[in-house]
């Protein structure tokens, strides 16, 4: 059986192997001397929906998990909310997404696992950060309870099923509850010192307050610990200013960058810099060509009415370019707008490993890594 690609390209099912498709990849890859670069992809999707079978039993609510898991033998329901309304997968042409299932991986070693080593080595990726891809809307869940419940499952499995199996390269910014903020504390305090575990995650896609101060005790419980605080955003095509748009692409070029661009203003301009200073936050698949426009809008409010910002001590910009940012992706069209955006946030080389304490896996490695002051004790 082969599956038919748009431009004409019969890929066999029987062939569909990461490996195989990144193999253009790992020839640029060794071509441009990647392996000499400690890589670390903090933003690592993982298809969570292809295991729910294996970490929904996890979940504590007997009654929820009775419910959840009964609904799914009979094929009724969905587990998690989507904001997936589109086109996506561009008519079958993005041959991946519908043939994932079909890879064949050895027995006895975790599927995921074994699939995420291969597109690493392909890539030269060193290390990944994985978190999940439709829990990413789990905020809009109806019910804040299940929002509690799949988190908890999803975070159990992940940190004592499927971080252990990954030989070191696999760690995690476990999702975190928003909607209870009690939930959100005992899961910090639970599994935030498990090993693996950096930080935890924000699924952007809500519309909680995150300066509001039942989330305050949250905030502080990471930065006691020494672990970092971050913010994925999404799409949504359900928010109330996107529904005038009528293409995926045009939800998916606002969506991420407006979540961020919410919950960002809302942090800095309360102050939560000030508050919790020794906190790392990190934005995530937003791209970066919303930060200089939001460094300029902020500080030309500040100085306008700085009365409305009593517990900032220097300009909002100060506070952002002290953050981190994931780069991807990098709106690279113009690459003279991208260095000054480099610029404006002052990106440096090793921040990731610098952050996550990630050791270098080769010598050169640690040598291009100590350029930037970046060597993990």
């Amino acid at each position: 059986m082969d599956l038919i690609a748009d431009r004409g390209r019969r890929v066999a099912i029987e062939e569909l192997n990461t490996t195989r498709l990144l193999a253009h990849a790992r020839k640029q890859a060794q071509q441009r001397k990647l392996d000499d670069i400690l890589i670390v992809d903090v933003d690592a999707h993982h298809y969570e929906n292809e295991c729910l079978d294996e970490f929904l039993p996890f979940m504590e609510n007997d009654v929820l998990r009775q419910l959840t898991v009964g609904g799914r033998a009979k094929g009724r329901g969905s587990v998690i909310p989507t904001t997936a309304v589109g086109f996506q997968e561009m008519g079958g042409r993005i041959t991946r997404y519908p043939m994932r299932s079909s890879e064949k991986t050895a027995p006895g070693k975790l599927r995921d696992v074994e699939l995420g080593h291969r597109w690493m080595d392909a890539l030269s990726v060193d290390y990944s950060c994985l978190f999940p891809t439709l829990m990413l809307a789990v905020g809009l869940h109806p019910d804040p309870e299940m929002e509690v419940q799949l988190c908890w499952a999803y975070n159990r499995w992940l940190t004592e099923k499927a971080l252990p199996e990954g030989g070191g390269r696999f760690y995690s910014m476990l999702t975190l509850p928003l909607s209870d903020p009690d939930a959100a504390l005992r899961q910090i305090e639970t599994f935030g010192s498990r090993k693996y575990v950096t930080g935890f995650m924000i699924t952007c896609v809500r519309s909680l307050a995150v300066h509001h101060n039942v989330h305050m005790k949250i905030y502080r419980a990471l930065e006691e610990r020494g672990l970092a605080l971050a913010f994925h955003s999404a799409i949504n095509p359900g928010e109330p200013v996107f529904k005038n748009l009528n293409r995926f692409a045009s939800v998916h070029a606002l969506g991420f960058p407006f979540y961020n661009i919410l919950h960002m203003t809302n942090w800095v301009t309360n102050g939560l810099g000030e508050r919790f200073p020794k906190l790392p936050v990190i934005w995530i698949e937003g791209g970066l060509a919303w930060v200089p426009f939001l460094m300029q809008r902020l500080d030309h409010e500040y100085m306008l009415r700085s009365s409305e910002y009593p517990l900032l001590k220097k300009k909002p910009s100060d506070y952002m370019r002290a953050m981190y940012y994931a780069s991807q992706p990098l709106e690279a069209d113009n690459m003279s707008a991208l260095a000054c955006t480099f610029e404006m946030i002052n990106i440096l080389g090793g921040n990731a490993a610098r952050l996550f304490k990630l050791p270098p896996r080769s010598e050169q490695q640690r040598a291009n890594l100590e350029r930037f002051g970046a060597v993990a004790a």
